[in-house]
């Protein structure tokens, strides 16, 4: 499997995670900002919360740790949280607008 295959299925896994307070998943939300997949295919993920005093700030990367170390062929998985750049509503996708009314 290549990177670029290998990517697709780390975006399906991430698609399975769900911000708690909103029904929309954390991808579509915005909330990853880098999917860096090493050349032994361990991976790294940058993401960010919707805020700092995110209730689910130590449980959710955990999450998708653990979900993305599942996908066949990533080796490991190591998810980084930054908050820079900020998040805001217009990281998320077109999908995730529709779905919450924005839209």
């Amino acid at each position: 499997m290549n990177k670029s295959e290998l990517e697709d299925h780390i975006v399906d896994a991430l698609k399975t995670v769900y911000d708690p307070e909103i029904p929309v998943d954390v991808y579509e939300l915005g909330l990853i900002y880098d999917i860096i997949i090493h050349d032994d295919m361990s991976v790294h993920i940058n993401m960010t919360l919707t805020s700092p005093n995110c209730p689910v700030a130590e449980s959710m990367p955990q999450e998708i740790k653990d979900t993305v170390s599942i996908v066949p062929g990533v080796k490991s998985a190591e998810v980084e949280v930054v908050f820079d750049p900020p998040w805001d509503q217009n990281m998320m996708s077109e999908e995730a607008k529709l779905e919450l009314g924005f839209l």
